[in-house]
């Protein structure tokens, strides 16, 4: 599988929640993109947990909820802050 193309079942209920990039996230990183630009564009949470994270917000909402927040954050820290870190080579494995 390529890098750029992440399957179904390899997203986490929950994104990582610590201060250096992940290997997770260098993996979901389209993931990270679609998520933010779901959200510049104001599209329901629910659609986009199921489009892109492959979570059924019908039955399942919690679960559904907590990974498109914790994806959401975590996209918007790497967009603000966690690149810096990327590009310094500062990867936790």
């Amino acid at each position: 599988m390529s890098q750029g193309s992440p399957s179904k079942s390899n997203i986490a209920d929950i994104a990582p929640d610590v201060m250096e990039v992940t290997q997770y996230d260098i993996e979901q990183w389209v993931t990270y993109c679609r998520v933010l630009d779901a959200d510049a564009e104001g599209a329901d949470w629910r659609e986009v947990t199921q489009i892109v994270l492959h979570r059924d917000p019908q039955a399942e909402p919690e679960r559904a909820r907590r990974a498109h927040e914790s994806h959401l954050t975590r996209a918007r820290w790497l967009a603000r802050t966690g690149y810096r870190k990327l590009l310094r080579g500062n990867i936790k494995h």
